[in-house]
């Protein structure tokens, strides 16, 4: 059986998972009624919340309720031993320091429990001052232990910040957002839900610590909002979390926070973060620590919503550009759309990385934009005279021209101008050749070549598969950079059966 001393001024509430007033919480577990009570009198009188308890198993069940920063434990008592509680408590409370009393055996056996994970070890019988001094320096042992975390949690909030803020990727974002929250809270879950933009919450981002103790029920999304509109963050302990799960409500939670996601007063989500009950409860700090990130994260989803909305509208300029040049031509219809696919694959074949395939992806989309300055009909029979010829090869530099007051369209330029240069340096605006030539132009190159020559155009059909082949690996070292075109064919007939696959027309 326990009981209570309480610090005058106490209402008698009930327990708390709340962090203890004063100089801290002490548990004090002795059989003997009058040590316990004395020991406990005189560390309420300092300042401590104090509980006592009369046997390691009684000590359980108080540390299953309440937090502690101490244990002054006996070492020998019935049903549960001071050796065992050490053991247990470092699997119920391993942020609990404890210290020793012990009147049997001698100071080794108490050096041994201090190896068993004891702070400290008092001797019986004792002086009250004795005591005093070894909780004193024990609790300022722990308080120094949670300075450091905290500025531990400082240095790793301002690097989590950094990385939030400098980020333009939604995922990103919320990804640093979720797993500083899993590690630094040392968490069970943490999820982040967002508004739809019609009202509507859906869960973006969720992860788990591995192992999980127990699962994490479904949260009631719907009631975390309408509690975070009622107030600012939301923080609970044991039974208060039931409301806020569905089906088996906080099963395995013993604390829940959830922190709004806010824009000038306009809400785009929340985070919200479940602990396990085989962990110390979410604390006051864990909700500053939290609601810090949410104020950075909260911003830079913005941002990146709204790149990503730029983006849109940059995808969406590109795809309108780009058709506007396939139907000056019917012949030359799906062209630039071909060109770009076959530029995707080429980058891919050599290895080069999602964004670089990306702006050789657009470059192709744009390679012939610089027809629309030519005045002249692409669409006559027959082949070019001269000056038609002349007046057509310039739409390389009318494509520069074009895109060159387009700032973000910038890194497309040099595919769109250079893609008719030629490896041995005789191909036109410039005559650069072999390396000289951008490695997007080269790839583009060649992804214009075959696919102009297996399609049709008003002086000819469309030549076979086969023929356009033959002509790249003549053309090899000379057109077009040996390298490319080789990687180019190597793969291309895998290409083609996987195009087939999805059912794209390819060339016969």
């Amino acid at each position: 059986m326990t009981s209570v001393v309480h610090k005058p001024g106490s209402d008698g509430a009930p327990p708390s998972r709340a962090p203890a007033r004063g100089k801290g919480r002490v548990l004090v577990v002795d059989d003997e009624v009058s040590i316990r009570e004395m020991l406990a009198e005189v560390l309420d009188l300092e300042g401590y919340e104090v509980r006592v308890a009369a046997d390691g198993q009684s000590a359980l069940d108080e540390l299953a309720n309440l937090h502690f920063d101490l244990v002054l434990t006996d070492l020998k008592m019935p049903k549960l031993g001071g050796i065992e509680l050490l053991e247990q408590l470092e699997l119920v409370s391993p942020s609990t320091i404890a210290v020793i009393m012990t009147g049997f055996g001698t100071v080794e056996t108490a050096i041994g429990a201090m190896k068993r994970g004891a702070h400290d070890y008092i001797l019986k019988p004792f002086k009250l001052e004795e005591v005093l001094t070894v909780v004193e320096r024990a609790v300022a042992q722990k308080r120094m232990q949670a300075e450091n975390l905290q500025l531990k949690q400082a240095l790793s909030l301002h690097k989590v910040s950094e990385a939030i803020s400098t980020s333009l990727s939604l995922d990103q974002v919320l990804g640093t957002m979720v797993d500083t929250c899993l590690v630094e809270l040392r968490a069970a879950q943490v999820s982040t839900w967002l508004d739809d933009g019609e009202g509507r919450l859906f869960e973006r981002e969720r992860r788990e610590a591995e192992p999980l103790a127990a699962p994490v029920p479904e949260l009631a999304a719907e009631v975390v909002a309408t509690r975070l509109d009622d107030g600012g963050p939301l923080l609970v302990h044991d039974a208060e979390v039931q409301p806020f799960f569905l089906d088996s409500p906080g099963a395995g939670v013993g604390s829940f926070l959830a922190v709004p996601l806010r824009v000038q007063n306009r809400k785009l989500g929340f985070v919200a973060v479940a602990a396990g009950m085989d962990r110390d409860s979410l604390q006051e700090g864990d909700r500053k620590l939290v609601t810090i990130i949410a104020a950075r994260a909260a911003a830079a989803i913005e941002n990146a919503r709204l790149y990503d909305d730029l983006q849109a509208t940059f995808h969406q300029t590109i795809q309108g550009l780009a058709s506007a040049i396939d139907k000056m031509d019917r012949y030359t219809a799906g062209h630039s759309e071909r060109v770009a696919e076959y530029a995707v694959y080429l980058g891919r074949r050599l290895g080069l990385d999602a964004r670089e395939i990306e702006i050789i992806r657009q470059s192709a989309l744009m390679h012939d934009i610089g027809k629309i300055g030519c005045v002249l009909n692409l669409n006559k029979p027959g082949k070019l005279t001269d000056g038609e010829y002349e007046a057509f090869k310039k739409h390389p530099g009318f494509g520069r021209d074009i895109l060159t007051p387009i700032k973000f369209l910038h890194p497309l330029i040099p595919g769109v101008h250079l893609h008719h240069e030629r490896f041995d340096g005789r191909g036109y605006p410039l005559g650069l050749d072999k390396q000289r030539i951008p490695l997007m132009a080269r790839i583009i190159s060649v992804a214009d070549t075959y696919d102009a020559m297996t399609s049709n155009r008003s002086y000819r059909r469309a030549l076979p598969h086969e023929v356009a082949v033959a002509e790249i690996e003549r053309c090899s070292g000379s057109q077009f950079d040996p390298d490319i075109a080789q990687s180019f064919l190597e793969g291309l007939d895998d290409y083609r059966e996987a195009a087939e696959g999805d059912g794209q027309a390819v060339p016969e």
